[in-house]
C-alpha cells in the first residue's frame, strides 16, 4: 500500500484547502488542520484510515476535472457575449484573434526605396541570406549550416 509522506500529504491537500477558503493567503493552524482532515476523509473513500495511490490519483483527477470544467464554463460565458448559450463565428474568433501583419521589414531589401520589391531586389536579398548561411562557402547549404543559422535568429 502506498503511504505518502507528510510532505506529500501537505502538497496534495494544501491547494484544495486554500481553494476552499476562497483564495485567502493566510490561515490559522487549526483551520488548516481541520480543512486537511476533511480532505483526507474525502480522499480515503474506502474509510480504512489510509490514502492509497489509487485514492490520491482519483482525488487529483476529480479535482483537476472540476477545475477545468469551471475554467471552461467561465471562458464560454466570457466568449458568449450575447448570452444565448451558443458561440457565433464572431464570438469564437475572440479565441484566436487575427494575426498581425507587418511588411515594414521589406524596407531592408527595398534598395530603391520605392515602396516595392523588384525581382532583382528579392534575388539580391536571397543571395545575401544564402551567403550568410553557407559558412564554409562551398556553394551548398547543409542541414548543419541551416540549423546553425536558425539558432542564431
Amino acid at each position: 500500500m502506498f503511504r505518502p509522506t507528510l510532505f506529500a500529504i501537505a502538497l496534495i491537500v494544501s491547494a484544495p484547502v486554500f481553494a476552499q477558503a476562497g483564495g485567502v493567503t493566510t490561515m490559522p493552524r487549526a483551520k488548516f488542520v481541520s480543512n486537511s482532515e476533511a480532505d483526507f476523509a474525502r480522499i480515503d473513500v474506502n474509510k480504512d484510515g489510509l490514502m492509497s495511490r489509487t485514492e490520491i490519483e482519483t482525488f487529483q483527477r476529480t479535482s483537476a476535472a472540476a477545475m477545468y470544467s469551471a475554467r471552461n464554463k467561465a471562458m464560454f460565458a466570457q466568449l458568449d457575449s450575447d448570452k444565448n448559450g451558443q458561440l457565433s463565428s464572431a464570438e469564437f474568433a475572440k479565441v484566436m484573434p487575427e494575426p498581425k501583419v507587418d511588411a515594414s521589414n521589406m524596407l531592408r531589401i527595398d534598395t530603391s526605396k520605392d515602396g516595392q520589391i523588384s525581382l532583382a531586389e528579392h534575388r539580391a536579398a536571397t543571395l545575401d541570406v544564402f551567403t550568410t548561411i553557407d559558412t564554409n562557402k562551398d556553394g551548398t547549404i547543409t542541414a548543419a549550416e541551416a540549423q546553425a543559422a536558425a539558432a542564431q535568429r
